[in-house]
C-alpha cells in the first residue's frame, strides 16, 4: 500500500487544516519544500499537495510553490486545489506534477474530466470530499445532494487514474479514517481507491492494509505525520 504525506500550502507557507476549515489551521513551516525533502529522505515515494488558496477561491494560487517543492525532490508528487479548467491542468503538467487532482469541476462537469483523461493519460486522479456520505465542493465549503458512491460510479470508463476519497469530519482530527465508507466506495467501482481523513495511528494503517484487497491501493497522511502521532518509518514497514 502507498503511503503519501499530505504537503498543504496556505499562502507559500506549509499548514493542516481541522476537517477544513479556512480559518482552522495549524502552520508547520514556513517552507514547504523542506518539508516535502524530508518526507523524501524518510522514504516517501509519492507525495500529495493541496494548494488550498486555490480550493477556496477556483484557480491555483501557490505555482510558484509547487515548482520549488517539484525542484527540492526526486518522487513523484500530485497536486490538488483550484484545478478547474484546461489552462490549470497543462501549466501543472508542464511544470513536472506527475498527476492533478480534480475536484468541483468534476462534480461540476464530467465531460471536462473526459477531455483531461484524453490529453493526458494516466495523470488525472479525482478527489472525492464527503461530509455524511454527500459530496462537498467549491473547497469543502458548500455540501451537495449527490452521494459520492454515485459520483464514483459515473467516473469509471473514462480514464481516471485514482479517486481520492476523503472523509471531511475526520480531517484533521487524528481520530481515524472512515473505513467502512472507504471500503464501500472502493468495493462497488473498478478505480482504485487512495483513503484521506483521520489516519493518526499504527492501527489505522493496519486497517487499512485490511482492506487494500478491496481497491484501496493508498493513504494520505496529514497532520499525524506533522504532530508526531505517527511515525512515518515505521508506517511504511506496516503499509509494505
Amino acid at each position: 500500500m502507498l503511503l503519501l504525506p499530505a504537503v498543504d500550502i496556505k499562502e507559500g507557507r506549509c499548514v493542516r487544516l481541522k476537517q477544513g476549515v479556512k480559518g482552522d489551521e495549524i502552520h508547520y513551516s514556513s517552507k514547504p519544500e523542506e518539508m516535502a525533502r524530508k518526507w523524501e529522505d524518510l522514504g516517501a515515494r509519492f507525495l500529495h499537495v493541496v494548494d488550498l488558496d486555490g480550493a477556496f477561491e477556483g484557480a491555483p494560487k501557490n505555482k510558484a510553490t509547487v515548482k520549488r517543492i517539484l525542484d527540492s525532490v526526486g518522487i513523484p508528487i500530485e497536486i490538488g486545489g483550484g484545478i478547474r479548467d484546461m489552462e490549470a491542468v497543462e501549466t501543472y503538467i508542464g511544470l513536472g506534477v506527475a498527476r492533478i487532482i480534480l475536484g468541483t469541476k468534476a462534480f461540476q462537469d464530467l465531460k471536462f474530466v473526459e477531455d483531461a483523461c484524453s490529453r493526458f493519460p494516466g495523470k488525472v486522479a479525482v478527489g472525492i470530499d464527503a461530509k455524511g456520505g454527500k459530496v462537498a465542493v467549491q473547497g469543502w465549503v458548500e455540501v451537495t445532494e449527490q452521494k459520492a458512491s454515485e459520483m464514483a460510479k459515473q467516473l469509471e470508463g473514462i480514464g481516471v487514474s485514482a479517486i481520492i476519497y476523503t472523509d471531511i469530519s475526520r480531517d484533521g482530527m487524528l481520530c481515524g479514517p472512515n473505513l467502512e465508507a472507504t471500503a464501500d466506495l472502493a468495493r462497488g467501482i473498478d478505480i482504485p481507491v487512495i483513503a484521506s481523513g483521520g489516519i493518526s495511528t499504527r492501527e489505522d494503517i493496519i486497517r487499512l492494509k485490511e482492506i487494500e484487497r478491496l481497491g484501496v491501493e493508498g493513504a494520505i497522511i496529514g497532520r499525524a505525520l506533522y504532530d508526531g502521532s505517527l511515525d512515518f518509518r515505521e508506517a511504511l514497514g506496516l503499509a509494505s
